[in-house]
């Protein structure tokens, strides 16, 4: 069954398929941060953590401006887009503390948008049959998601052998690169009806 555009020209089916693909995403991605981080010290979380905490608190001073389906657009392709190059970062570059530095600061920035795209999200999308959809979507991608990295990370250790935990994590970046290129339009599928205005 084909979902009518929300009332905000959001096609409700391929933002769940947007959902969905992003948790399976963040699912696939979230054991590899511990080793992308591995490098930096204790002091760089710190100081991301007050740079989280005053870009959230920036950004939350903007709701008023920010609470409509185009910006919502826009703030979700630009988080999409940097994590898109993070992804292309670790394909081409070993991992070490610039490459860590680089990633942690762009998923600080992306984590700064994401009690305004949570809430932003509600609003945009308020029947309740919808949301519950959404939150299905999200559950299930996130736990596939994790399901995959596992069965991934064991096929490379007994068939491949390939035990080093920088080159596992590394290789699971080809099929993150994918996947959030699956995100991203499914993303530009769910908002096509948008058209940005000058």
């Amino acid at each position: 069954m084909v979902t009518p555009p929300t009332s905000h020209g959001i096609h409700l089916n391929w933002f769940i398929t947007y959902k969905f693909i992003n948790s399976l995403f963040l699912g696939l991605s979230i054991g590899s941060v511990f080793v992308l981080y591995s490098p930096l010290s204790p002091t760089v979380f710190s100081a991301g953590g007050v740079g989280l905490a005053l870009g959230t608190l920036l950004i939350a001073t903007q709701y008023h401006r920010l609470f409509n389906a185009r910006w919502f657009f826009l703030i979700s392709l630009g988080v999409e887009l940097i994590i898109l190059s993070g992804i292309v970062g670790v394909l081409i570059h070993p991992i070490d503390t610039p490459l860590a530095l680089f990633i942690y600061i762009g998923y600080q920035f992306s984590f700064a948008f994401g009690n305004y795209l949570v809430r932003c999200e509600t609003l945009l999308i308020q029947a309740q049959v919808s949301l519950k959809h959404l939150d299905i979507a999200k559950q299930s991608g996130y736990l596939l998601g994790m399901a995959l990295a596992w069965l991934f990370y064991e096929l490379l250790a007994a068939r491949w052998s390939v035990l080093e935990k920088s080159e596992q994590v590394t290789a699971i970046h080809w099929p993150l690169l994918a996947v959030e290129i699956g995100v991203i339009l499914s993303l530009a599928r769910a908002f096509s009806q948008q058209r940005p205005q000058s």
